[in-house]
């Protein structure tokens, strides 16, 4: 079954889809059409990850530059 990507869904959430997808596509060997919206799906998924992670990783090195001016100061 395809779901439309939630913008209020968790990276968690959003890890254990992509997980559920790859396990459809290499188990239940879907129809052309249902592989493109699963594929569909998958690549929005991995663009929120992707983002998600990205932001985390500037936060943290936001706060440990912000630690060392501590130390430093």
């Amino acid at each position: 079954m395809v779901k439309t990507v939630k913008k209020q869904q968790s990276f968690e959430t959003s890890i254990k889809r992509l997980e559920e997808i790859v396990s459809e596509m290499e188990n239940s060997a879907p129809d052309l059409d249902n592989a493109l919206a699963l594929f569909s799906e998958g690549a929005e998924l991995v663009k929120f990850c992707s983002a998600k992670l990205y932001d985390t990783k500037k936060k943290i090195e936001i706060l440990v530059d912000g630690k060392k001016h501590m130390m430093r100061g």
